[in-house]
């Protein structure tokens, strides 16, 4: 791992620290909110040249999240329903200058990301949010370094031609190492959190959040190689752009949310 991806991941390592140790849920919104439009901008970025897309939307939705302390979880689940009748009525506005395939593409990247992302402030602020959160990332940026200590040294046989690099033995390897990860931390909350979580149900759910992390990557990387393009951005140093950091939290998200919520 060279030396500016391991910086610029500490650091970023540090500022997601700084947000959900000291802040609160307010602070988490606004957060996520700018990490959201820092995303979404990035998606319709890669498409701009290739079709006539509207960012509009998405940044409304992003701006959203700083306010999901007042909206009604009624508008909430509403969202997805509102999106597809403003994108299309922008098809009838334009009289199909925008056409079914530009919000096509848009429709996907505003419910990909805006639509993923906002389970990480709704897992926060759920009783010991500040604590279960932190599954989240260990899963994410968890199998990610697993994965890519355990390939670098062991890997042999390739996983997928969507992402050349990685292995068979790193995916695995990326799993086992977060279960462990996940387990101490556990064991830490449950003797000085006051929680009482089963290490069998969280062993399970990390194993799902890892695996759906990997596809999330995987995902981002077959949108990467249809553009043709490498990373999504260059705002991250040696990792590219913002959602190229927060492709595998994506998927993790929502599942992570359901199922934290009920153990």
């Amino acid at each position: 791992m060279n030396k500016k991806r391991t910086i610029s991941g500490a650091i970023l390592l540090a500022v997601v620290a700084i947000i959900l140790i000291l802040g609160n849920t307010t602070a988490v919104n606004i957060a996520i909110s700018i990490v959201a439009i820092i995303a979404i901008n990035e998606y319709f970025n890669v498409f701009k040249e290739k079709n006539n897309l509207d960012r509009w939307v998405g940044n409304i939705l992003a701006i959203m999240i700083a306010f999901l302390d007042i909206l009604p979880i009624e508008l909430i689940l509403f969202i997805p329903h509102i999106v597809i009748v403003l994108l299309f009525l922008k098809v009838i506005i334009t009289q199909m200058k925008t056409n079914f395939i530009d919000i096509a593409i848009s429709g996907f990247g505003i419910l990909y990301i805006i639509g993923f992302i906002i389970f990480i402030p709704l897992l926060y602020s759920q009783i010991d949010g500040n604590l279960l959160i932190w599954y989240v990332a260990i899963a994410a940026w968890g199998t990610d370094t697993f994965a890519y200590w355990i390939g670098s040294k062991f890997g042999k046989h390739k996983l997928t031609p969507i992402s050349p690099k990685k292995s068979i033995e790193g995916s695995i390897g990326g799993v086992v190492g977060t279960v462990i990860l996940s387990l101490i931390y556990t064991y830490f909350i449950n003797r000085f959190g006051n929680l009482s979580i089963s290490y069998i149900s969280i062993t399970g759910i990390v194993i799902l959040l890892s695996i759906l992390g990997q596809i999330g990557d995987l995902s981002a990387s077959s949108i990467k190689r249809y553009a043709g393009i490498k990373d999504f951005g260059k705002l991250i140093p040696g990792h590219g752009g913002m959602l190229d950091r927060i492709d595998s939290i994506l998927f993790i998200a929502p599942f992570a949310y359901f199922l934290l919520s009920m153990i």
